[in-house]
């Protein structure tokens, strides 16, 4: 029965990729245009990744559902933006001249930051909630509304766009004569590196495997003398923040703005759903998929009055898996 189901998951995934690929073909016009498409859906799956991946760790083994996903994701890009640029709250330019040093500072100092309101949340507000799910939705909302409050009073509303030049940034390739950004390839990389870094550490290491019995009897686990709450909280700190370096690479193409994390929270609740509600492998897979939609849906509404399609292109394709496998692609299999 698993088998059948894990069949007709990859069949879905196989004829939903084949066909993308069909329609981007046939709007792009020219196989440069098509290539600029694959290269911007891989490119904008690979950043919704870092959203919905912390997602699904974090309900996939604790069973919460982390509303305020999107305001780490956010408070990433203004920290990391905050840090590369001069006359900012954190100001390192004088100390850090090199903008190139500076930005892998400022990834640096975006995960500490993600990492420790990540803390903050889970053993402050969350850790008594664990029974009440409901609670814990009503909890994480209200903390992503106060973070937004707290960004908007720390660096105001107005939106930051990345103006400091740094190496990988400035650099390009060339593919079917067109230009591409290495960065592009970088954000690319860093996604693939996570999903099989986070996958081994998982399936393959001690404090995977204590995480995963830990959800299955936390019971059993304390009595082994390992501390499940201090587990839960390093699984919960790690989405946080994986979600703030999400924020902190995307920042140099998107910029930082009090939206842009609501934007991806929602696109990375459409991953998480339709990979499969707590599937690691899912949520790699729903990413790309949701990536490369979004990039077709672009390249369609060229010139056309459907300006709105590469908005609601994550919520038609999860309609259209869900009415394939109701349960998601891998909803129900391993984790």
């Amino acid at each position: 029965m698993v088998r059948t189901s894990q069949n007709t998951s990859i069949l879905a995934i196989i004829a939903i990729i084949i066909a993308l690929l069909a329609v981007g073909w046939f709007t792009a016009g020219s196989i440069g245009n098509f290539g600029i498409t694959v290269m911007s859906g891989l490119f904008q799956g690979m950043l919704l990744f870092l959203v919905a991946s912390g997602l699904s760790i974090i309900f996939g083994l604790m069973d919460v559902l982390n509303f305020a996903q999107g305001a780490y994701f956010m408070i990433g890009a203004y920290v990391a933006y905050d840090v590369q640029h001069t006359g900012g709250v954190i100001d390192l330019t004088s100390a850090i001249p090199d903008p190139n040093l500076r930005f892998v500072f400022a990834v640096i100092a975006a995960i500490f930051v993600g990492a420790v309101l990540g803390v903050i949340l889970e053993r402050g507000l969350l850790r008594p909630l664990y029974a009440r799910p409901v609670f814990q939705l009503v909890l994480t909302f209200g903390v992503s509304l106060v973070l937004a409050e707290i960004v908007q009073f720390v660096w105001t509303t107005t939106p930051y766009s990345w103006t400091e030049t740094f190496g990988i940034r400035e650099s390009f390739f060339t593919l079917f004569d067109q230009r591409f950004s290495t960065y592009r390839l970088f954000v690319i990389g860093m996604g693939v590196v996570l999903i099989i870094g986070i996958a081994a550490l998982l399936r393959y290491t001690r404090i995977g495997i204590i995480i995963r019995a830990g959800v299955e009897d936390s019971g059993m686990v304390e009595a082994l003398g390992i501390n499940v709450r201090a587990v839960f909280t390093l699984v919960f700190t790690l989405g946080c923040a994986i979600a703030a370096f999400g924020g902190s690479v995307a920042a140099p193409f998107l910029g930082a703005s009090t939206t842009i994390g609501t934007s991806f929270l929602l696109q990375g609740i459409a991953v998480v759903v339709l990979g499969g509600m707590g599937s690691y492998v899912g949520t790699a897979v729903g990413s790309v998929m949701v990536g490369l939609a979004i990039a077709v849906a672009q390249s369609a509404a060229i010139g056309t009055d459907f300006s709105a399609l590469p908005s609601i292109t994550p919520m038609l394709l999860l309609i259209l898996v869900l009415l394939i496998r109701p349960s998601g692609l891998f909803g129900g299999n391993a984790r």
